[in-house]
């Protein structure tokens, strides 16, 4: 299987930004433009998934969902089909000498 690079987002619910500009929250898949189905195989129109064309997903396995955030839960599976193989989800900031 392919990796995917140019993957919207499509979610659950929404939020408006302070911006004006609506934001994804919920449950959180990546989503091709121009198909009616996540990466992980969903039917948007049977889930009732929105579309976020202007919203790129970027979300990595170590990302942590918080009380306050507005995204509650990033599709595992979304999330490997988005990843590079063998490409480290962490960096490390401060190697030993």
């Amino acid at each position: 299987m392919a990796r995917v690079t140019n993957a919207a987002v499509a979610a659950s619910s929404e939020w408006v930004a302070p911006e004006g500009v609506r934001q994804p929250g919920g449950e959180v898949h990546a989503w091709l433009p121009g198909t009616n189905q996540t990466v992980c195989g969903l039917a948007l129109s049977r889930t009732r998934l929105r579309r976020f064309p202007h919203v790129r997903f970027d979300f990595r396995a170590t990302d942590v969902v918080t009380g306050s955030d507005e995204v509650r839960f990033i599709c595992p599976r979304c999330v490997a089909a988005t990843t590079r193989r063998g490409e480290r989800s962490w960096t490390r900031t401060s190697p030993r000498p």
